[in-house]
């Protein structure tokens, strides 16, 4: 066997066994499994990871030497390097490590997207609006997310703004060529339209300002001229220029958000909602939401058969307030989808339910809430990593994936909720949405479209409850 021959094969296995040290050792499953269920395990957690950080660091050294061995094409250079491991090993973790061991793992973790790009790949482009004034950085993030979505998916763009502040904002991001090209390759149209309506601003002022950025958007798709609407401004604003020009669905008395929550589970999020939209419910508000993320969970999040919880201080049907038990009882006459009982706070990211709703005053506290965990979880593992060479080294091995934690855990990275309720798909950015954000939600504006949600949806008014 030539000396090529065993390098080829010897490198598979070294991959292999980085991949079980990786398991072994890797602080993620342990994290992502006790940060949902209490700050006391979180604690447990971060001892683990001081205990044993001499022995990421001992088992570093070996990795980085057999990695090194494979891949420097010489002997005599590894002697050479070998004195400055050590002190570098922050980079040979990122620069050698990373790429052999972390990226693999990450693209086999999100390897269900693929099947996503398949059927986006397949499918016809649609118009979307977008309120390209909405949000606290627009019009330029908004755009530049716009641009990103319409190579990425089957998408086109009506982006609604002032048109002179939109070329301007293109200009000083760089992206007025592109622009150009997209609006000559008809994949993107401007349309003018007034200022914005504030986010301090009440949500009544859509009615008098007629052409704000978020009521021509609207229009579009009140004309069938978009299939879908997205905005990153005031979300009161967005869900009364829906009623007040698209109107609701038969049947249901409120519209409400739904948002959708990281599970154990990366591949099986939980729809929650309302997580905004009504701060005070009734119990048929409440059922009329459990029906509305039935459907969706259904369509969208492809659950062939979603578990509907209510989320309340006890799993017990006797236990929480007067709407949570005239609630259980609508919810547990309910024939037309599953219902799983009372979900407690430490269940909603258990994965145990699909579906979770609430009145929009609770959900929007669990959603603020959820928002800030990724950050101060991130805060609290560095603050409890070694100090000097060891906690480098120990930084250097878990910083992407505790980057990879903060993400899931960020409610801003999954780019929007959808309005659930209203005639039409309406998606609803987080305030502060870069271009990052506004690739997502446009992503989530496409796939609701293309899975024929309001087709279902529009179903309901059939239901004897509703009619009643």
């Amino acid at each position: 066997m030539g000396k090529e021959t065993a390098q080829k094969i010897n490198k598979p296995r070294a991959i292999r066994r980085l991949v079980i040290w990786y398991k072994r050792n890797s602080a993620v499953t342990s994290i992502v499994d006790t940060a949902a269920s209490s700050a006391a395990t979180a604690s447990n957690v971060a001892g683990n990871m001081v205990s044993g950080a001499g022995s990421v660091v001992t088992t570093a050294s070996n990795v980085a030497g057999n990695v090194a061995g494979n891949v420097v094409s010489s002997a005599e250079s590894v002697v050479n390097t070998a004195s400055s491991v050590v002190s570098n090993a922050s980079s040979i973790a990122k620069n050698t490590l990373q790429p052999l061991v972390f990226d693999p793992l990450k693209r086999l973790q999100n390897n269900d997207n693929i099947l996503d790009r398949v059927e986006e790949s397949q499918s016809k482009r649609i118009w979307i609006a977008v309120d390209g004034m909405g949000g606290d950085y627009a019009p330029g993030p908004i755009l530049e997310g716009c641009l990103e979505a319409i190579s990425r998916f089957p998408i086109n763009i009506k982006f609604v703004g002032k048109i002179e502040k939109v070329k301007d904002a293109a200009k000083k991001t760089g992206l007025a060529e592109l622009l150009e090209n997209e609006i000559d390759n008809n994949r993107l149209e401007l349309i003018d339209s007034g200022e914005p309506i504030g986010m301090n601003e009440e949500a009544t002022a859509v009615r008098k300002r007629k052409n704000a950025s978020i009521n021509v958007a609207m229009d579009l798709v009140r004309n069938n001229k978009a299939e879908a609407v997205y905005s990153a401004g005031n979300s009161g604003a967005m869900m009364a220029s829906a009623i007040f020009r698209i109107g609701r669905l038969k049947g249901i008395d409120r519209p409400a958000i739904g948002a959708l929550f990281p599970t154990r589970d990366q591949t099986r999020p939980v729809l929650v909602l309302d997580v905004g939209a009504n701060t005070d419910c009734k119990p048929s508000y409440l059922h009329q939401f459990a029906l509305l993320g039935n459907i969706y969970a259904k369509d969208v999040l492809q659950v062939q058969k979603p578990r509907i919880g209510l989320l309340n201080i006890g799993e017990e049907e006797c236990k929480g307030n007067d709407l949570s038990l005239k609630t259980f009882e609508l919810l547990s006459s309910e024939k037309s989808f599953d219902f799983g009982g009372n979900c407690e706070g430490r269940d909603v990211l258990s994965g145990s339910f699909d579906v979770v709703v609430c009145d929009g005053f609770t959900g929007n506290i669990l959603l603020k809430f959820l928002e800030s965990v990724g950050g101060v979880l991130l805060d609290i593992l560095r603050s409890e990593l070694p100090r000097g060479r060891r906690g480098k080294v120990g930084s250097a091995f878990l910083k992407s994936n505790l980057l990879r934690i903060k993400k899931r855990l960020d409610h801003a990275e999954h780019g929007g909720a959808l309005l659930l309720g209203v005639n039409g798909i309406c998606v609803i950015g987080h305030g502060s949405s870069k271009s990052l954000s506004v690739v997502s939600a446009l992503r989530l504006a496409h796939s609701a479209v293309n899975h024929g949600v309001m087709d279902n949806l529009n179903q309901l008014q059939k239901l004897q409850v509703l009619n009643s």
